[in-house]
């Protein structure tokens, strides 16, 4: 049997990440688990990784690249809402929720927009090596 679609697509996606990872300026952390946060119109997705620059995000359905996105990151994180930008999005795969709706499975690339000193000093604490956010 060969590979479906999504999983060609998806080895496809990942080999692509790793090629623009390597080229990155700022260093991402890659968050343990899948943090749920919220983005645009109270909307929760889970925050995968997180730079000074911006953020990969999981989420349902589409978003359409250049749509603003503001990142609310929860208590833990300081409360801080960053403004950002929709960079890229791709299909991952399907969802079928409780009563048989399917959804489609996206990830986002965020890039942050026009962070004021206060926001920028305050994810740079949240991304220092020592810091740990509370549980």
């Amino acid at each position: 049997m060969g590979v479906s679609v999504v999983d060609y697509l998806r080895s496809r996606y990942e080999e692509a990440m790793t090629d623009v990872q390597e080229r990155r300026a700022v260093r991402r952390t890659t968050l343990a688990g899948h943090l749920p946060v919220r983005v645009r119109d109270g909307r929760e997705v889970h925050l995968l990784d997180l730079s000074r620059d911006g953020a990969r995000i999981e989420h349902l359905d589409l978003f359409r690249p250049g749509a603003a996105c503001p990142l609310e990151l929860p208590p833990p994180f300081g409360s801080l809402t960053l403004p950002a930008q929709v960079v890229w999005c791709s299909v991952i795969g399907r969802k079928r929720r409780p009563g048989g709706e399917s959804h489609l499975v996206s990830r986002s690339g965020l890039r942050f927009t026009k962070l004021t000193v206060a926001q920028d000093a305050a994810l740079a604490w949240l991304l220092s090596p020592q810091h740990e956010p509370a549980a």
